[in-house]
């Protein structure tokens, strides 16, 4: 079969599309063809330099048909369609995925519907939860033309938020300010323009800020908190809060993981799931695909999530 590793740290550049054995499935693991995966930033970071052995692998969010079973799996038989996380080779034709973290995909929905909603659903719908939020709220989402960013914009109304302000980078921004109103949002801007622009642009300060970028936004983020405001931060980009800048407005700041919720709280991570498909299956809750690509294409896909102008997921096709 074919993979996608990298045997040194970089740009997309770096990664090499190599031959390999089809692995098998050990206990409690399903191998899976892979039909579609999810690129995501976390993963892009990861070649940039993100501290694995080398060389490595690629993982990521994978679906497909299940084409052998390990021991001691249950609830899933070969033929099924599966959604889950890889964390070997997820850009492959073939994934090994752990089947206490792989779910069922619903009839009528595609492989790529699957990684367009499923994972980056879940830490959407996840973050906003985190945030406790009252009815009628005001929320705002930066990243929010990306894969899981979209779906916050989405949900944030959808569960009962009020206004809702899309933040963005500069790349492409009218692009993504149409897509995001086209969506929901309520306002748009760019992170620029939050951080030097008057609040009253947008409506004002927000209740709940739901951050997936970190690193030098952070204190624009805090700062556009009304006070008593939450900050839910979801990003693997870091960054550093002052503490005084929490105190002055009795702000709050919140670190959300979905992995701690799949591991000690698996039945809210199910309950989760079930209510993204429902919303997925009644068409109010829309995943968006940027680009599909082929497998040899990977490293066009990691340049489009590191340009910033993606519009919703961008999802690579090994079948």
């Amino acid at each position: 079969m074919r993979r996608v590793r990298y045997y040194e740290n970089g740009g997309p550049e770096v990664l090499r599309l190599e031959e390999t054995d089809v692995p098998a499935p050990g206990p409690g693991e399903l191998l899976v063809r892979t039909e579609a995966v999810g690129v995501t930033l976390p993963v892009v970071r990861k070649v940039r330099g993100g501290g694995l052995p080398l060389p490595a692998s690629l993982g990521g969010e994978v679906a497909g048909e299940v084409v052998a079973t390990g021991p001691d799996v249950t609830g899933f038989a070969v033929g099924d369609r599966v959604t889950g996380l890889c964390f070997g080779d997820g850009y492959a034709d073939h994934s090994v995925l752990l089947a206490a973290m792989t779910s069922p995909v619903p009839e009528g929905a595609t492989a790529t519907d699957a990684v367009a909603l499923v994972r980056c659903g879940l830490v959407a719908r996840g973050a906003y939860a985190a945030a406790r939020p009252a009815p009628g709220e005001s929320v705002l989402v930066t990243g929010a033309a990306s894969g899981a960013g979209h779906l916050a914009v989405q949900l944030a109304k959808e569960l009962g938020g009020g206004r809702v302000v899309a933040a963005v980078s500069s790349a492409a921004a009218e692009a993504k300010a149409a897509f995001l109103r086209e969506l929901g949002a309520d306002h748009v801007v760019t992170y620029d323009e939050l951080a030097h622009e008057p609040a009253d642009r947008w409506g004002g300060p927000v209740d709940i800020v739901l951050d997936a970028v970190g690193g030098e936004l952070l204190p624009t983020a805090v700062a556009a908190l009304a006070p008593g405001g939450r900050l839910v931060a979801y990003s693997s980009g870091g960054g550093t809060i002052e503490a005084y800048d929490l105190l002055v407005g009795a702000k709050s700041a919140i670190g959300f993981q979905m992995a701690l919720i799949a591991r000690h709280r698996p039945e809210l991570m199910e309950q989760w799931r079930l209510e993204l498909w429902e919303l997925f299956a009644s068409g109010r809750l829309r995943p968006r695909v940027h680009a599909e690509l082929p497998l040899e294409a990977a490293a066009k896909a990691h340049e489009l999530i590191e340009s910033r102008v993606n519009l919703g997921k961008v999802v690579l096709r090994p079948a």
